[in-house]
């Protein structure tokens, strides 16, 4: 028996269906609440609002929780590399070992770019952010691979996944060194896709690049944990771009471009903006104490999340995964210690439990980042490369979809009434 909720307006009542998902709070379809009583809903950034329903994440907030396809994200970081995550997020189960031997081989037959798009790169200023060269460069690729477009296609739109996940650690290497002044890189296929990025953005023609394998792992485990997030911000930007029926690179741009937003993909690098702020260890209690007073503007970054009420279960990976980076290379850092000796602090802070602000990914990821000598220009980017993968998946699923139509939300409207000349 399909559940109803009932509104009443102006002595009229109208029943609305109520929709159940796998898992979650379920939702009213207010689908016909405009035909039935002439209103719309009012929800400021869709906080209480489901713009579509989807089959590839879910995120328990409250709980904790993050699955992709159903699993942990933390079983697949133990069991899984990022092209396995890439897999799953896209086809909706995990390969078997042929199919893990196609699609890495699928994978790595596209990670070079056409070589006229390097080219393409002279065009920015030296000084360009890395960021706005890899809003305008994906964009660019529908001009350079319009051979399989036909968004109406499952079989393009899957070489389009494949042809764009490839790409994205180049594209993203190639912006990290025309940034420096350096040559930009070729893939070396022979590398995973962590080692390839890394490869691809330190290595130098005149010298040896030596792969680390726990930084490796660390990467990969960054690429698995941004993999995709739900109807986040970039997310929901691809999907309404999606909707006009754009091509994939496109939609895929218009993600970039959400994503750079700093209430979104920059907060990572606020975290290291913050330490550099706090300067030592010993001006750490002072600084709480500064969080922790309502008239101060001061608001310790990486510590709490808009989603999670409970430790972010990406954070516990990472926390494991930066001490691993930062054991292993023995790095000394006055940031670094400053961070250690806060995320101590925060997590035996009563102050900090009862207002369940834990240590979110973007603490230690800045933190790793930091470690490897990646600029904080870069964070952004990194994160647009991991979650490319998500965003294609969400944006195939949309595709697939029999009842997707363009997205177009409706407004409040409290401008000037009619008036004439």
């Amino acid at each position: 028996m399909v559940r109803k909720a009932t509104i009443t307006i102006d002595g009229k009542t109208v029943e609305l269906p109520i929709l159940e998902g796998s898992f979650g709070p379920a939702a009213i379809d207010v689908r016909s609440l405009y035909q039935e009583t002439g209103m719309f809903c009012y929800d400021p950034g869709f906080m209480s609002t489901a713009s579509c329903s989807s089959g590839i994440t879910y995120i328990d907030g409250d709980k904790g929780v993050l699955l992709y396809r159903g699993y942990p994200v933390d079983e697949l970081v133990e069991k899984c590399d990022f092209l396995d995550v890439a897999y799953l997020l896209f086809y909706g189960e995990l390969p078997n070992a042929q199919e893990k031997e196609e699609f890495e081989k699928s994978v790595t037959q596209h990670t070079m770019v056409h070589e006229q798009l390097r080219s393409f790169f002279q065009g920015f200023r030296r000084d360009a952010h890395p960021m706005a060269i890899m809003v305008g460069v994906v964009g660019a690729l529908s001009a350079f691979y319009h051979d399989n477009l036909d968004i109406y296609d499952p079989k393009q739109r899957e070489t389009a996944f494949h042809r764009i996940i490839a790409k994205m650690p180049t594209i993203a290497a190639m912006a990290y060194n025309y940034s420096r002044g350096c040559p930009l890189p070729y893939p070396q296929n022979d590398l995973t896709y962590a080692q390839n990025f890394l490869k691809m953005m330190f290595g130098l023609p005149s010298e040896k690049y030596q792969i680390n394998p726990i930084v490796a792992k660390a990467m990969d485990i960054i690429f698995i944990l941004h993999a995709d997030h739900e109807q986040n911000a970039s997310t929901s930007t691809v999907r309404l771009a999606g909707s006009s029926k754009a091509n994939p690179f496109a939609c895929i741009a218009s993600g970039i471009a959400a994503l750079w937003g700093p209430a979104h993909g920059g907060a990572n690098e606020a975290v290291l903006k913050m330490l550099e702020q706090i300067g030592s260890v010993e001006n750490i209690p002072a600084f709480i104490n500064r969080a922790k007073d309502k008239k101060d503007t001061f608001r310790l970054m990486g510590f709490g999340h808009r989603v999670y009420k409970n430790y972010d279960p990406r954070a516990r990976i990472m926390r494991k995964a930066c001490h691993d980076v930062l054991d292993q290379l023995g790095i000394q850092d006055p940031l670094l210690d400053i961070a250690l000796k806060l995320e101590e602090i925060a997590l035996k802070d009563q102050y900090f439990i009862d207002n369940k602000l834990y240590p979110n990914v973007d603490f230690y990821s800045g933190l790793v980042f930091r470690a490897l000598n990646i600029p904080t220009s870069m964070f952004t980017v990194i994160f647009s490369v991991a979650r490319t993968v998500g965003w294609i998946a969400h944006w195939n699923e949309m595709m697939a979809d029999p009842g997707q139509k363009i997205g177009r939300p409706r407004q409040l409207y409290t401008g000037s009434v009619l008036r004439h000349l």
